[in-house]
């Protein structure tokens, strides 16, 4: 094609061109570029810090007076913008510019991904199809400033990742992950244009984690209780609190001084890297703070202000020189009523954050324009001690997700957005639609209803991650997930009923007054089997369009979470009938062909733990087998009923 760009060909290809003054997250991309161009064709450009003359010159370069570029580089629609970006090609160089030095990057990963390279490849497992001969056609493409300034991961209990295991082969909670973990996560960041991450819950910490975010271009930021990300978690925990020479009460008004030099510790070993700073009180755990006893609302929000105000000033006089201070202030449970109410007046340069319930719906959102920034919370994945489903596979559907962020775009809340993601396998379909909402709200979530611009997404993953032969199927079968897993306790409705049936089996056999199980109970179950029958109907068409990767892939992310409630649900149909069965012959084999169920869900389990995902769904700190989320609980039971009953000697 004419003024096409050759980027790789048998015997040679471009040159990446980075000046040595570029911040290093323009580096870090060029690696990545350089890299991808490798996976695609074979050839791996040169990165140089100026042009030889000799090869297409792919040049990398923020808008800086002292550093020139082409004339046909739009500087005023650039200049000033928030991390905006130009890719153009021009005779024999390519163009990636920059606003700033994040948007130059954002060229480099949008290049990447419009030549073959999947964003979430990471996750996916997907490896994209060589080219001999790479090249680029004529472009002009010029990108705005996203929808939401600040926008990130979260990563959750990452409960799961390698980490020491204790004397029972447990991870370890408070363990340290590998540094290439979170490289993982920040890469996938950049690649879907996200500027933000918190890596840290609850395992100690080393400064090269978020000193890697920051040079690579990420801010590094933390939850709501990890106030100014001085890790409460480790004051006594850690023995951070006896290192900052903060005492050993957690206690504002016994140990002021002590808990300003803990938080103290925190902007001082963060200090070098690019962060946002949470601000605010609560305990060393995720749970408000103790106040004392009696202490009125408006006594607690006085506190609130006064902390707070104090934790800006202090991290004001804290940074060097031109590092900017950026404040967030969560709203979550106990502050978000407080506020509400007009009882917390806060610093005018700490952005709003406002929650969502947990599970994906917004408590509430800013009611008009004030003189604060306001941004939101979301999850995707959550962990409850008593509902600890959100855990195991994505159940917020993007169409709730169009619904609310359609509501939070209108509301004014984008200055901020951290979503949890937890370990983000289990999560990348709907955190990839979060991000291209947050980098660009009017073309995601076009005027009309929400639900619309939901279904356009699911049709659109379709067929990007599987094909135009199987999309159609494949989109079909994410509307049956929705619809089956619509709300977390969905996944472990057939588990809830297989435990029921086999207290019903235990007082059977053990003679004991027998509790029936109601007939509406079976009922409800043939009739959830047969929706799951018709789903995996769909799932079959689909996957029988598609290359060995892509099945894989489709069945981790769509398959998987229904199998865990559908062979739970076909397990609990036979031992419920084996409960009301009066021969013992027929009631042994449908214990059997039950047992067989959960059997081949444990296989199903183990075709989705591969490298590097292996013991992905083990039981851990979280998963552990006294918890409802366990999927293993039904498994032992049955087994350990059968031992008693059917395979005594």
């Amino acid at each position: 094609m004419p003024g096409e760009v050759i980027l790789a060909a048998p015997g040679g290809g471009c040159e990446l061109v980075v000046d040595p003054h570029e911040h290093s997250a323009v580096r870090q991309a060029a690696e990545f570029l350089a890299g991808d161009i490798e996976k695609l064709s074979g050839y791996r450009p040169p990165i140089v810090v100026a042009p030889s003359g000799q090869r297409i010159a792919v040049r990398l370069a923020t808008l800086d007076p002292a550093r020139p570029v082409s004339a046909a580089v739009a500087r005023a629609r650039l200049g000033g913008q928030w991390e905006a970006y130009q890719v153009l090609t021009e005779g024999a160089t390519v163009w990636l510019v920059g606003s700033d030095f994040r948007g130059t990057a954002y060229a480099a990963y949008t290049l990447s991904e419009r030549l073959g390279i999947d964003p979430l490849y990471l996750w996916t497992g997907y490896a994209p199809t060589v080219h001999p001969v790479l090249a680029l056609r004529p472009t002009n493409y010029l990108q705005g400033p996203p929808t939401f300034r600040y926008r990130g991961f979260f990563h959750d209990d990452e409960d799961i990742l390698p980490r020491p295991f204790d004397q029972y082969g447990y991870p370890l909670e408070n363990g340290t992950i590998p540094l290439e973990w979170y490289a993982r996560y920040f890469e996938t960041a950049l690649r879907l244009r996200l500027n933000q991450v918190a890596p840290y819950v609850r395992v100690q910490r080393y400064h090269e984690v978020q000193k890697l975010a920051s040079d690579w271009g990420l801010f590094y930021s933390s939850h709501h209780y990890d106030i100014l990300l001085s890790n409460p978690y480790g004051f006594s925990r850690f023995g951070l609190g006896a290192a900052r020479h903060a005492g050993t009460e957690w206690d504002w008004f016994r140990n002021r001084e002590g808990m300003l030099n803990f938080w103290r510790g925190g902007v001082l070993e963060n200090r070098d890297v690019d962060c946002i700073w949470p601000v605010g009180l609560r305990n060393t755990n995720d749970y408000g703070y103790d106040f004392p006893d009696g202490m009125s609302a408006a006594e607690r929000a006085a506190t609130y202000q006064e902390v707070i105000a104090t934790q800006v000033r202090m991290t004001e006089g804290l940074l060097p020189p031109g590092q900017p201070a950026i404040f967030h202030f969560t709203l979550y449970t106990e502050m978000l009523d407080l506020y509400q109410r007009g009882k917390l007046d806060l610093p005018p340069n700490v952005i709003i954050v406002w929650p969502d319930n947990n599970d994906g719906r917004m408590r509430a959102l800013p009611p008009g324009p004030d003189r604060w920034r306001h941004g939101v919370y979301y999850h995707l994945a959550y962990y409850n001690d008593g509902d600890p489903t959100m855990q195991v596979t994505h159940i917020v559907s993007p169409a709730t997700v169009a619904e609310q962020f359609q509501a939070i775009v209108k509301a004014g809340a984008t200055e901020y957005m951290l979503v949890n993601v937890s370990e983000l396998r289990d999560y990348v379909m709907e955190a990839r639609e979060i991000a291209e909402i947050c980098w660009d709200a009017p073309t995601a979530l076009p005027p009309g209803p929400p639900d619309a611009a939901a279904e356009r997404y699911v049709a659109w993953w379709s067929r990007e991650y599987f094909g135009p032969a199987a999309a159609p199927a494949a989109e079909r079968t994410y509307q049956d997930y929705s619809q089956l897993l619509d709300r977390p306790t969905r996944i472990w409705q057939g588990q809830t009923r297989v435990l029921e049936a086999l207290d019903a089996m235990d007082r059977k056999f053990s003679g004991g007054a027998t509790k029936s199980i109601a007939a509406a109970t079976l009922s409800a179950l043939e009739q959830r089997e047969a929706e799951y029958r018709r789903a995996f109907a769909d799932a079959a068409r689909a996957a029988a369009a598609m290359t060995p990767a892509q099945r894989q892939f489709f069945f981790e992310n769509a398959e998987l979470g229904l199998r865990i409630d559908w062979r739970q649900t076909q397990a609990a149909i036979l031992l419920i009938r084996a409960a009301q069965s009066s021969d013992l012959t027929q009631a042994r084999r449908l214990c059997f062909e039950a047992r067989a169920r959960l059997v081949t869900l444990e296989e199903e389990i183990r075709r989705a733990e591969h490298y590097p995902f292996e013991q992905w769904y083990r039981e851990t700190w979280i998963r552990r087998s006294d918890a409802p989320s366990n999927v293993h609980r039904a498994y032992h039971r049955l087994e350990a009923f059968l031992v008693t009953n059917f395979l005594k000697p």
